[in-house]
């Protein structure tokens, strides 16, 4: 069965290691969306051991605060879901007051036209520097 998470991601790679990849999706609707994807296909984070789950969620949580710090949005969503991809990853949405669906789920009904904007070339920058940086440590 093909895995459209092992076979290449959607967006951009903006940081990587032998374990994880930080992707940048930057829906015109979701300025700044990322995924944080698992490199090995597993399917549940209760499969992988404590350790593993925790480095997960590191870099879940790393990524959120850069989005917060460049984005101030009026929320991020976090969501784990693999009913259509069931390959660990975790969507990291920033949510602003005029996107398309806010208050719903993005997967929700459209509720106005929404920002329909990407990442400015400098928010793009300041993202993967201050990534990298903190992944790094």
């Amino acid at each position: 069965m093909s895995c459209v998470i092992c076979d290449g991601s959607e967006g951009e790679i903006i940081w990587s290691d032998k374990i994880l990849r930080v992707v940048l999706l930057d829906h015109l609707d979701y300025k700044g969306y990322c995924r944080v994807e698992l490199i090995s296909h597993q399917k549940e984070m209760t499969d992988l051991d404590e350790a593993l789950q925790f480095n997960i969620m590191r870099c879940v949580f790393k990524v959120e605060a850069t989005l917060r710090k460049i984005l101030n949005p009026e929320k991020i969503n976090l969501a784990s879901l693999g009913n259509k991809t069931p390959h660990i990853h975790w969507h990291i949405i920033p949510r602003f007051k005029e996107d398309a669906h806010f208050p719903n789920s993005h997967w929700g009904e459209r509720l106005r036209q929404g920002l329909r904007e990407n990442l400015s070339a400098e928010e793009k920058k300041e993202l993967i520097t201050l990534i990298n940086e903190s992944l790094s440590q």
